[in-house]
């Protein structure tokens, strides 16, 4: 026996393992013919009792009444026979009605003779119309009856499937379909799932494991071969619970186990092929999950390519041009400097000074964007607008230095509560933006307002603004837009959306009247701002 194998630390096989899958079947049927045969007796003593009744009522009437409609009386118990118990039982009660029609409703009364022969007849069309009624009564049960199961498998199938539709994980749609097993056939159900190509017990749907852990050889069996194995199965059938390979379309995913109580009876053919169906939309929902979660990772290691190449493109042409500066002027004044004049010294150390400035801030704007995108710790407080306003003009004096910078603030704009360094971030990104695509002079305007719940900020400028259907574009992570002879990584605006996101606000790009852009930046506001 399987207990006595595992006690001996070994899995019995299945030539020592008496018993086989038909057994289990011959045993489940001879349990159903009992139930049968119990069933019957009951239905052939209903038939009895309700011919007794007829009866009763046809002596009651006999008076009244004509011999042949006294005979709907039985046919009326017929068809009571006949909607409530199988046909054999509805045959019965149409014999027992005839000869009852007879005995007692025929003269002479009590007794089987006859005394007008043409009572055969009507005792002939009696049987027959008892039997016709009896025979497609049964029928009709039988069709309704199977109609019934076959709504019941559709709708546990639809009920499972609809459940597995819903899931996203294979670990999820594995315990799904392990709850609706369980529901569906009244035994509880786990899903073990493979780990590193082998069944493991300890990947399961169950909180707790009800089989012996040495069954963990008969599950990587059933893995391994793709048959069924376990309770009532050919193989191993004195195992705890019953055995299913998840077969999806190209591979098996899993093992699905049913457990039987101590007293569950085999499962019967329907059963099974239902088990089967379960399993088989089982392993196609699992299989579905790991092909997507597969696609999913192929497409998120493209876009990660793709980033990098995009980073590596537009960080190699902005890291060269700033070196190539800063190297050549470099060269010159060593090999040079003694000969070369005061103004043209200045102007190369400025170059070199410009062209560091430069690359400072593109490393700067990477090293911000990889912080945002881990998550930044906002350190706010209560500020006034203009101060942050003032901070980022100060910052960027040299780039604007022969622009008018019109700023507008109402005086009576409440105090903003953010994390002033990022937000003086945003303001110094969106003005160096305005500097490269606005011509050199031209005005570049500032002005807030307080709206309802929050402070709405604008830059505008006169420059050349962007394309229609770029306004989402512009706030992605390295692209520049359709302006030629604009150098940048691409990175400005996108760092400016991440750091409007963490302070729940938002930012968006608008097309400014008369020509020029318009970058809209909302804050909202803190209980404390008042």
């Amino acid at each position: 026996m399987l207990e006595r194998a595992i006690h001996n630390g070994s899995v019995a096989s299945p030539a020592e393992i008496p018993g086989t899958e038909e057994d289990a079947t011959a045993v489940a049927e001879a349990d159903s013919r009992r139930g049968r045969t119990s069933t019957t007796w009951r239905e052939f003593g209903l038939a009895a009792a309700l011919v007794g009744i007829a009866t009763l009522i046809a002596l009651v009437l006999r008076p009244y009444l004509a011999a042949t409609n006294l005979a709907m009386v039985y046919l009326l118990g017929v068809v009571a026979v006949a909607t409530r118990c199988h046909r054999r039982a509805s045959v019965m009660a149409s014999f027992l009605s005839v000869a009852a029609f007879d005995f007692f409703c025929v003269p002479p009364y009590l007794t089987f003779q006859v005394s007008e022969y043409e009572y055969l007849i009507t005792f002939a069309g009696m049987l027959a119309v008892a039997l016709v009624i009896s025979a497609q009564t049964s029928r009709i049960r039988a069709q309704t009856a199977r109609a019934v199961d076959r709504e019941s498998r559709t709708q546990a199938l639809y009920r499972l499937s609809r459940r597995l539709s819903a899931q996203t994980r294979v670990f999820d749609a594995a315990l799904t379909a392990a709850e609706v097993a369980g529901e569906v056939f009244g035994s509880p159900v786990t899903i073990f799932l493979p780990e590193e190509g082998r069944i493991s017990f300890r990947k399961r749907t169950s909180s707790q494991l009800l089989i012996s852990t040495a069954e963990e050889e008969i599950a990587q069996g059933v893995f391994d071969q793709g048959r069924k194995a376990g309770k009532g199965m050919d193989r191993f059938p004195d195992a705890a619970a019953t055995y299913l390979p998840l077969k999806g379309a190209n591979r098996i995913v899993g093992v699905m186990a049913i457990i039987p109580g101590p007293k569950d009876k085999p499962l019967l053919a329907d059963q099974r092929h239902l088990l089967d169906l379960f399993a088989n939309q089982t392993a196609l929902a699992i299989e579905r999950t790991l092909s997507q979660n597969a696609a999913d990772e192929a497409r998120m290691r493209m876009e990660t390519e793709e980033m990098r190449s995009s980073l590596l493109s537009a960080v190699s042409h902005d890291l060269q041009t700033p070196l190539a500066s800063i190297t050549g002027a470099a060269s010159t004044l060593r090999s040079q400097g003694g000969k070369l004049e005061p103004a043209v010294r200045d102007e190369l150390l400025e170059s070199i000074s410009d062209e560091a400035m430069r690359l400072s801030r593109l490393v700067g704007n990477l090293l911000d964007m990889t912080r945002l995108e881990s998550g930044v710790e906002l350190r706010r407080d209560l500020y006034p607008l203009e101060e942050i306003v003032g901070a980022a003009l100060q910052r960027l004096e040299p780039q604007l230095a022969g622009r008018e910078v019109p700023v507008s603030l109402p005086d009576d704009l409440p105090l903003v509560y953010v994390d002033d360094v990022l937000i003086g971030q945003v303001l110094v990104n969106l003005l160096e933006n305005a500097t490269k695509y606005s011509p050199p002079g031209s005005a570049i305007e500032i002005a807030a307002e307080a709206a309802p719940a929050m402070v709405q900020l604008e830059i505008r400028d006169r420059g050349a603004g962007f394309a229609a259907g770029e306004e989402k574009r512009l706030f992605e992570k390295f692209y520049r837009g359709t302006s030629e002879g604009v150098g940048g990584a691409g990175l400005g605006l996108a760092i400016c959306r991440a750091i409007m996101a963490a302070h729940r606000g938002s930012i968006e790009a608008l097309h400014r009247p008369g020509g020029g852009a318009i970058f809209r930046i909302r804050l909202p506001l803190d209980a404390r701002s008042a």
